[in-house]
């Protein structure tokens, strides 16, 4: 049986997961569209800050994170003398956290999508005077769908499988900060594995049938392509 604290973190991690994927998309979008059309000489440098959480080690982000977003920091002091809420060790810090963290889950599949679509569906549209964002819901995203997808799954699940990040920059504090990966651990450490086991085996399960849902409709927009 879960405990009320593990209700708990799995509602703050969904509600993390689907909050840092609807920033992600609204980031992510223009962001990747602008990467993948753009001639700019500084698009290397911009792909690899994006690419950066790749192979930076969570706690390393987290650790600066926790310095620039705290009271004294160079951001969370701003915040506080605004008369804003306190950013570390808050559910604002881990929403933070998150989308940084899962930024080239979001970027890359759209940036490659993007690619592969090319500039003649663009053309084409711009001959018949349509707008940016007529064009990206009525072309780009049709012909992107996959990528849209795979971006938005990837994001979801990258963030609930978080750990590094959301501990530095959020603690464990039950609640508030206390995601299931953190619960995980403390019940590892508590030794009550009969409630890390159900945790554990919930996102696996979660995780399996999540990536078998986007295989499956990767494959079924592939076959339906002419």
């Amino acid at each position: 049986m879960l405990l009320e604290s593990d209700w708990t973190a799995l509602w703050i991690t969904f509600k993390l997961a689907a909050l840092t994927t609807v920033i992600l998309m609204l980031i992510g979008v223009p962001l990747a569209w602008w990467l993948a059309f753009t001639r700019a000489r500084g698009r290397v440098f911009i792909e690899a800050v994006v690419a950066l959480p790749l192979v930076l080690p969570p706690t390393v982000l987290g650790f600066y994170l926790l310095i620039t977003l705290a009271p004294a920091g160079p951001i969370g002091s701003v915040v506080t003398a605004m008369g804003g809420p306190a950013l570390a060790f808050s559910f604002t810090g881990l929403v933070i956290g998150s989308v940084l963290y899962s930024l080239p889950f979001a970027v890359h599949p759209l940036q490659n999508s993007f690619s592969a679509m090319g500039r003649v569906p663009l053309e084409a549209a711009a001959t018949l005077r349509a707008g940016w964002w007529d064009t990206l819901f009525t072309v780009a995203f049709p012909l992107c769908r996959r990528g849209v997808l795979t971006a938005i799954t990837l994001s979801f699940a990258h963030t609930v499988g978080e750990f590094g990040v959301v501990l530095m920059i959020g603690g464990n504090i039950p609640g508030q900060t206390q995601v299931v990966s953190i619960a995980i651990y403390e019940h590892v450490e508590s030794v009550h594995y009969a409630q890390a086991h159900i945790l554990s085996a919930g996102l696996l399960a979660f995780s399996f049938f999540l990536l078998l849902a986007i295989y499956g409709l990767n494959r079924r927009f592939t076959v339906s392509q002419p």
